[in-house]
């Protein structure tokens, strides 16, 4: 029978521990003393009716107008205000026994009309009548409101209440049913027992749907068994639900093995097995990834003589949706159209999202059509699925147009699918859409969460917009919406990440002033910009000032103070680390371990490398991918060539696969050795292993030919990659124009070159320079020239250093119209050009350097402006630009043949040139500088 009980800790409605419920066969089957005395406040009016007045007025006038007219009429509208609630209890009574009609007539007028709220009595003495007459529903609708009002731990005084003023009345029974019924929906589980505890001591009939809710209220826990030992006892005849909220329960408390038997146990018997019971057991499996078992009691169904529902199918699909099996779940919902079982709204919504979670939103497009076409209209789940599809494949366009069409057919979309497309748009860079939509989620009366304040605060960030960012962050605090700290490590992440490690440590202070300081990554943040500028003291203070402020550090903390003392050289201080994590109650991780081995392995240190790897394994850290690549570049830097390979069959042997980066590492130490054979070996066994090589590959396959100065096998082995369209980056191209620049094949460097800029790669000034360099460097002039200019071409304006380096080559070979061209153009595009520099001190110095180059002897000082005069007869071009130079001859002032030329401007670079020779370098005002 009912052997135990347990204790419940639900507020309010739920079972709690209470010294009434010592064990639930107590509660149900013992004899109880039933007390008769009174409730305070709830006492009924005495057997004898003394009519009072107002009473007597009442009744009379119902019994002589009628209930419409009297209750309606003015006189009763004034009585009102002067009843209290034993009258009002009295007269129901009364009209019980008079006019049970009129007693419903008055109870519910009153409450309904003028908004009493009737005593406990009154509802009591209604649910009587209403049972007597069967109207069941109506009362639920009485009952139910009751118990909500009376709330948890009502149940002993209403019982007390029904035994001492309506035991004998008809259909009592039936109210006391439908009380433990009422306590029972309201999940006050404690109360209802108590309940059918009196019903037991009065020998009352409960009925099945009563058994049922309980039941199903305690389908989680053992208690479920006794309930369902009484339904059996009670000889009531059970119904499908009554097995299948077993089954549930059984599920809920993942016992599936009990639920199976139990499924076996009702076959073949009354009420027999229910579709029901299966959808509730296969759902269970599908929730547990079991697919395949939910499929066998599928089928299993039609074998028990049950036709699956839509429920039973939907339960499949979304299974097979789930695990990613796209066309079973189709052929299911075939199957489902067969069997004559059309598609709901749920069903489409369910194969969208499978085919959201795979990607491939053509193939949830093509359903919503086909779901058009067959009747049924999208939801807002269909929409948002949708959105969030053509969001995460960065289809942001798409996923506006849903909106539009969205917002076309009525729907009001929600703060989900508003935030979705927020940080879409963020992630796209479109950060001004994204204020445009936030202000049209605010005109339509959504308000934006906290989580969608802080994609806007995130986008921000990421695009730069810092100081936006921190606005907009006051903005949502302004509004009551309280940030997490999400928002402020994004702002902090940003400033950080910026370079100006003050700015983000104003903000990290401000925030400490908050009070926001309990989170650890904020902390971790600045650490880390501290420890990457290599500022590790400023690192090691924030890391005392978060044990002063009692925030636990993490092992992201420790690891990130790691790598600071390792970047400084503190390798010392990084290994006492360890001793203060395990202090911490922290446990070192194999990114601690693996980054001080990488600094053992920096600085070659590899035994001590090897003796932590050892430490690591005797702590039972299990070394990554990322920690034999380390130990395999210590051992190329060491060139022990049988320990590299020892330690990669050692990866194998514990699952690790080589990837691309430790193969790039082998593969370079062979092309530092000269090994090429070795080397490509090693690329081929890349390809078998199924790993597709990395530019990095290709960029150091092609350098180590380039150094080993086999410039032929670096072009075959460039067009090779061009030929198998394998992705290459600039590196490769500029590896092999400098080193063929370098050896002097300047027209290969030159063809190079046009690929490279044909392949649509950026060419900046500093790949210009290196390639000039070493043309200047083998004196290779004409040359020079040539990538000089295609430099200006390309609107590419050389610096300082640049020009120092063309021009010593030029003074090398005695070059001297060069020179001249390039201190031409060094002026007109305003590049600064120390004349120092060229060891030049006069003109009579660049004569003797170039004597090929025409130079004027013009005179000095104020003469220097009638050297421009001469040029000024010379150019059309430059009438209007001279006059100044005039003005300037004519008031005698001494003014810099640079000044003049300033004012120039002159289009013609080898007037300018000329006027360059002709100046005075000697006593140049400006330093000597041409500037």
């Amino acid at each position: 029978m009912l052997n135990h009980a347990h204790q419940w800790k639900k507020p309010l409605l739920c079972v709690q521990k209470s010294r009434i419920l010592s064990s639930l066969t107590s509660l149900i089957f013992t004899q109880p003393s039933v007390s008769a005395a009174k409730i305070d406040g709830d006492a009924p009016i005495a057997v004898h009716l003394s009519k009072d007045d107002a009473v007597s007025e009442i009744l009379s006038g119902l019994n002589s107008l009628g209930l419409r007219s009297f209750l309606g009429g003015n006189y009763f509208k004034t009585m009102f205000s002067t009843l209290n609630e034993n009258q009002i209890d009295l007269v129901i009574e009364t009209l019980r026994i008079e006019n049970p009609e009129f007693a419903l007539g008055f109870f519910f007028s009153l409450r309904n009309v003028y908004g009493f709220r009737h005593s406990r009595f009154s509802r009591l003495v209604v649910s009587h009548i209403l049972a007597s007459k069967c109207w069941f529903e109506e009362l639920r609708l009485v009952v139910k409101p009751m118990v909500e009002e009376e709330g948890s731990g009502s149940a002993p005084s209403v019982c007390e209440l029904l035994l001492s003023r309506f035991r004998d009345w008809d259909a009592n029974s039936v109210v006391w049913d439908m009380l433990a019924f009422a306590y029972s929906r309201y999940e006050m589980v404690h109360d209802a027992l108590f309940v059918l505890a009196k019903m037991k001591d009065l020998n009352l009939r409960v009925s099945l749907s009563t058994y049922n809710s309980l039941l199903y209220n305690l389908r989680h826990t053992d208690i479920m068994w006794d309930v369902y030992d009484e339904i059996k006892l009670s000889g009531i005849p059970q119904n499908e639900y009554t097995s299948s909220i077993v089954v549930d329960g059984l599920c809920k408390q993942s016992k599936l093995q009990d639920a199976i038997s139990f499924l076996e146990k009702t076959r073949g018997k009354e009420p027999g097995l229910s579709s029901v019971s299966f959808n509730t057991i296969m759902s269970r499996f599908c929730n547990l990834g079991y697919v395949g078992v939910a499929k066998s009691f599928f089928c299993m169904m039609y074998k028990c003589g049950l036709l699956p529902d839509s429920y039973s199918y939907n339960i499949i699909i979304h299974g097979l949706c789930v695990a990613g099996s796209m066309k079973e779940a189709l052929e299911f919902t075939g199957d489902m159209e067969k069997h004559g079982l059309e598609p709901d709204i749920v069903t489409y919504n369910m194969l969208a999202q499978g085919f959201h979670l795979l990607g491939l939103m053509g193939g949830a497009r093509m359903l919503i059509q086909k779901m058009l076409l067959k009747g049924p209209n999208p939801d807002h789940v269909t929409y948002t699925i949708l959105i969030c599809g053509h969001c995460c494949e960065g289809e942001i366009f798409k996923a506006l147009k849903l909106r539009e069409e969205m917002l076309s057919r009525g729907f009001q979309l929600s703060v989900l699918v508003y935030s979705v497309l927020l940080s879409s748009l963020c992630k796209g860079g479109q950060v001004k859409e994204a204020f445009r939509l936030l202000y049209e989620m605010e005109a339509v009366g959504v308000k934006p969460d906290v989580i969608t304040y802080s994609i806007l605060i995130n986008g921000l960030c990421k695009q730069g917009y810092v100081q936006r960012a921190s606005q907009l962050y006051k903005e949502m605090c302004s509004k009551r919406i309280f940030p997490d700290n999400f928002a402020a490590r994004a702002i902090l992440l940003a400033l950080r990440d910026k370079g100006d490690i003050s700015e983000a440590r104003k903000y990290f202070d401000t925030l400490t002033k908050r009070e926001l300081m309990s989170d650890t990554i904020l902390y971790n943040i600045m650490i880390d910009g501290y420890a990457k500028i290599g500022e590790i003291s400023e690192a090691v203070q924030l890391y005392k000032q978060i044990i002063e402020k009692g925030v636990t550090p993490s092992i992201v903390t420790f690891n990130t103070l790691m790598h600071g003392f390792c970047k400084s050289g503190k390798l010392s201080e990084a290994y006492n680390l360890l001793n203060i994590i395990k202090l911490n109650g922290l446990v070192p991780n194999v990114v601690t371990y693996t980054t001080l081995m990488n600094a053992y392995c920096e600085e070659g240190k590899i035994d001590d490398m090897l003796e932590l790897l050892h430490k690591m394994e005797v702590e039972d850290v299990t070394p990554t991918l990322v920690t034999y690549t380390v130990i395999i570049k210590g051992l190329c830097k060491q060139r022990k060539l049988q320990e590299i390979f020892h330690w990669v069959g050692k990866m194998y042997s514990k699952g690790l696969v080589p990837d691309q980066i430790t193969y790039n590492t082998i593969i370079n130490y062979f092309c530092k050795a000269k090994d090429f054979t070795k080397a490509f070996q090693l690329f081929n066994d890349m390809l078998s292993h199924n790993l597709e090589p990395t530019s990095a590959t290709y960029n150091v396959l092609i350098n180590g030919l380039c150094v080993d100065g086999d410039l032929k096998d670096a072009d075959n082995l460039l067009v090779l990659f061009e030929e198998h369209h394998l992705s290459l980056t600039k590196v490769a191209y500029t590896t092999l124009i400098k080193a063929h620049c370098a050896k002097g094949d300047v027209r290969r460097a030159v063809v190079l070159f046009c690929q490279m800029m044909e392949k649509g790669f950026e060419i900046s000034i500093r790949d210009y320079s290196a390639v000039i360099n070493r043309l200047c460097k083998r004196c290779l002039i004409s040359e020079v020239k040539y990538f000089f200019n295609m430099m200006l071409a390309d609107g590419i304006d050389p610096d300082r250093k640049l020009y120092e380096v063309m021009l010593n080559a030029s003074r090398r070979v005695g070059d001297g119209n060069f020179v001249s061209e390039i201190l031409a153009k060094s002026i007109w595009l305003d590049d600064k050009v120390h004349w120092t520099s060229f060891n030049l001190k006069s003109t009579n110095d660049f004569a003797s350097t170039f004597p090929s180059c025409s130079i004027r002897n013009h005179a000095i000082g104020d003469e220097s402006v009638s050297a421009f005069g001469s040029l000024q007869r010379r150019s059309k071009e430059g009438m209007s630009s001279f006059s100044r130079v005039g003005d300037l001859e004519t008031r005698g002032k001494k003014t810099s043949w640079w000044m003049t030329l300033k004012l120039l401007k002159l289009s013609h670079l080898s007037l300018i040139t000329e006027a360059k020779i002709a100046g005075n370098w000697k006593n140049e005002s400006l330093d000597h500088k041409i500037l």
